[in-house]
């Protein structure tokens, strides 16, 4: 049998600052995640750095929280290959 999972507050206060973490909380009329790096945390709160901003939760809202693995790295934007037609172009069917 395994051992139970701790409270999502308690993984929170254990993990280290700088693990990626995924957090789910509760919002007027629903649930939302913060998917980021953990930044910041006190008694009451932490902080998710995610790629639009720093997510600040009150850790009384927090309904699950793990840790994730690191992020694929991003795919840089270029130019279209020469040989790949224009989205405007007849060649799209």
């Amino acid at each position: 049998m395994s051992s139970p999972m701790p409270p999502p507050q308690a993984f929170l206060a254990a993990t280290g600052l700088g693990t990626r973490v995924v957090v789910r909380y509760r919002i007027e009329g629903g649930m939302t995640d913060a998917l980021g790096e953990l930044v910041a945390r006190t008694d009451r709160e932490c902080t998710v750095r995610t790629r639009r901003a720093d997510v600040v939760i009150p850790l009384s809202l927090v309904v699950a929280a793990k840790e994730v693995p690191p992020a694929p790295p991003r795919r840089a934007r270029g130019p279209l290959p020469a040989d790949m037609p224009s989205p405007d172009s007849a060649r799209w069917t």
